[in-house]
């Protein structure tokens, strides 16, 4: 099954079946889901058989890579039969007896012939007029109508067509595949012994110690426990240059070691790595279809039986009504059957939607379905969060300033590690590190509570304390006209300033400063010159926002944004209707990038929640991938366009070519298969570099 005729044949038979429930197509991948009662999966089975077609049950965690090929027919049936219908040919050109031209004829025909019969009658048995169904009554027709010759070309041209065609689809199929292929089959591992032993990476548990040497290609994401060498991850997050790593720092199965040798341990199944995941995500996106992959099928669910009326009247009409010839009629009319077929039409738009998923995966974005890849190009205002986004998302701390005279420097700043080191947030750890390279002790904190948005609390010796930011001191009161002062002087140098809080006032600010990336600066340029206007969400005070965002050329910055803050941003930046999209860590901005119309994740390598929430995951944290995926949408969407364009308009010039009298059966032939390659052809083009 990988042709949109064959879907229509099977979608006909079992929305028949009142056990069945839904159905699921991926004709790239060559996988039918079925939701269906239970005790009906052997009807289905039968269903499907009927229908030609021998299903085979994959299992819930079967590889995408184990789905069969088809088995390919041997190749010299096809080509004796295409020297038989040249043979036919030559004797009704040499004018030899017209028995000895059918024989030859009838002999090319079912030698080429007889899988498009056979499928063409099962069609015609369900209802259906598919590309087998109307060729099988076209050359039949031109058999009675005593156009040997030429009825034997025309099915030997159609067979090889056929091949050709199925060849150009397991190229774009290969596109997906190849992904697959990134991940090699074995390890070396660490036995219980101490030894070393090369298993199979589908076999290696969590936790396994497994040595990369240099040159070889990771089989499974992990953490270096020992060793360090330079990584190309080019698969996995599109990046140009290899980078460091060393003792700590996580690996992705699928990424080549290219210096040194080093040992990691597992840190997920060969079925959950960061590269599976990125294979089902884009898996999942192929079987969704997009927009004009809908109209597209609506549309030749209506198109088929019109020119097949077409056909009948072009046959019927002109004799009786205006006393044509029978036979010029009835064979214009078989031409017409042969042009019928909406199959160039119909798989241009999933092989263009396939070709752009790949090249975007290529690149280290995923986009997790058509729809997504469509809309890229309408974009009109990105939003932005700022930490991690914006910038490197590591602060650092840059000031400490005592606020009070009866507490010790070394105790406030054990009281602010101890909160902030319960805290993932990156404020607070470049808190907790600045405290840890200065050898502060740390206490024991209890009911410690995150404050989305402002900060932390804890009770550390029974006394309560806060870190958090300017919005919490004022929210508890603790502001002052001097503070105020000393705080907005330290804001519009760009700075994020939190506070220590007791019951009754505040015991020490610390300041602290992100950098920007330069792949920041690069993105927004991008985006403004293809006309997207962007917008900064952080919580970070509006001095800051508004400091960073004038760093690196954002149209506007909103500070002190909480989530339910950032999302009536989002409301507000779409109330004209326009397309809006944001970036964020796919967790806490979950609200925004659920309203947004494309949310994008940055960093998503290894992140499931990213990967699993995001409508576009970046696999690393370059901005500059937006742009990247927004030029994408626009060449998708513009070889789309020419597809469709090429597909009806070679079907409409034939079409005036027949009714002038200048159509042939094999030149019908040749358009339609044409059009199939043409714009499949076309529709690769996206995987070029």
């Amino acid at each position: 099954m990988d042709c949109p005729t064959e879907e229509a044949l099977i979608r006909k038979k079992l929305t028949a079946m009142r056990a069945v429930t839904a159905m699921e197509f991926n004709l790239m991948q060559r996988v039918l889901t079925v939701a269906h009662k239970p005790e009906a999966l052997t009807t289905v089975l039968e269903a499907v058989r009927s229908l030609g077609f021998t299903p085979e049950l994959a299992s819930a965690d079967a590889q995408p890579e184990k789905v069969p090929e088809p088995e390919r027919k041997p190749w010299w049936p096809l080509a004796l039969a295409g020297v038989v219908a040249i043979c036919a040919e030559v004797a009704s050109w040499l004018g030899q007896p017209s028995w000895l031209v059918a024989a030859l004829a009838l002999l090319a025909v079912f030698g080429s012939g007889l899988t498009t019969y056979r499928k063409g009658w099962i069609a015609v048995r369900n209802g259906n007029l598919n590309i087998n169904a109307l060729m099988s009554i076209a050359v039949t027709g031109a058999l009675l109508l005593g156009q040997w010759p030429e009825a034997a070309m025309v099915m030997v041209l159609f067979t090889i067509a056929e091949l050709i065609e199925a060849k150009s689809l397991d190229r774009a199929r290969n596109a997906i595949q190849g992904l697959m292929r990134l991940a090699p089959e074995t390890a070396t591992v660490r036995q219980a012994d101490g030894s070393w032993a090369e298993v199979e990476a589908s076999s290696v548990t969590l936790g396994a110690v497994v040595r990369v040497k240099p040159g070889e290609r990771i089989g499974l994401d992990g953490e270096i426990t020992s060793g360090r060498s330079t990584i190309n991850q080019a698969p996995i997050t599109g990046e140009s240059l290899p980078i460091e790593k060393a003792e700590g720092d996580a690996v992705f199965a699928g990424t080549v070691n290219e210096s040194g040798s080093f040992e990691y341990r597992v840190t997920a199944a060969a079925n959950n790595t960061t590269l599976a995941r990125i294979i089902h995500a884009v898996e999942e996106a192929q079987g969704s279809k997009a927009p004009t992959q809908r109209f597209v099928d609506q549309f030749a669910r209506i198109y088929t039986p019109i020119v097949f009326v077409v056909a009948l009247a072009v046959a019927i009409v002109p004799p009786l009504m205006f006393s044509g010839n029978w036979f010029d009629w009835i064979y214009k009319a078989l031409v017409l059957l042969v042009i019928a077929c909406p199959c160039a039409l119909v798989i241009s738009t999933p092989v263009s939607i396939v070709s752009g998923l790949a090249a975007a995966a290529r690149r280290g974005i995923l986009v997790k379905g058509g729809t997504y890849l469509e809309q890229g190009r309408k974009l009109k205002w990105l939003a932005l969060d700022k930490t991690g986004t914006i910038t490197h998302g590591k602060p650092v701390q840059t000031e400490f300033e005592l606020r009070v005279t009866d507490i010790d420097v070394a105790h406030v700043r054990s009281l602010a590690a101890s909160l902030s080191g319960r805290s993932d947030h990156p404020v607070s750890m470049a808190i907790a590190r600045a405290a840890d390279n200065d050898d502060i002790t740390r206490y024991l904190v209890e009911e410690f509570e995150a404050i989305p948005g402002r900060g932390v609390r804890g009770v550390v010796d029974g006394k309560n304390y806060s870190l958090g930011n300017h919005r919490l001191v004022e929210e508890l009161g603790r502001c002052s006209a001097e503070l105020e002062e000393r705080l907005d002087a330290l804001e519009r140098q760009g700075k994020t300033v939190v506070m220590l809080i007791d019951d009754i006032r505040v015991l020490a600010l610390f300041a602290l400063a992100d950098t920007v990336k330069d792949s920041s600066r690069e993105a927004i340029s991008e985006l403004h010159k293809l006309g997207v206007r962007t917008a900064m969400l952080t919580g970070d005070n509006p001095h800051t926002a508004q400091a960073i965002a004038k760093q690196v050329g954002i149209d506007q910055a909103d500070g002190n944004q909480l989530p339910e803050d950032k999302l009536r941003a989002i409301e507000r930046l779409s109330a004209n209707s326009v397309m809006v999209g944001m970036v964020g860590d796919g967790i806490n901005d979950a609200p925004a990038l659920a309203r947004a119309d494309i949310g994008f994740a940055m960093g998503a390598m290894g992140t499931d929640t990213a990967i699993e929430t995001a409508d576009v995951a970046l696999m690393d944290d370059d901005l500059r991938k937006i742009p990247t995926f927004i030029r994408l949408s626009k060449a998708t969407h513009s070889i789309l366009v020419q597809n469709i364009t090429l597909a009806l308009g070679i079907k409409a010039v034939f079409l005036v070519l027949t009714l002038a009298g200048l159509g042939t059966m094999w030149m019908a032939v040749f358009a339609d298969v044409g059009a199939s390659l043409l714009v499949v052809g076309n529709g690769l083009r996206m995987l070029r570099k």
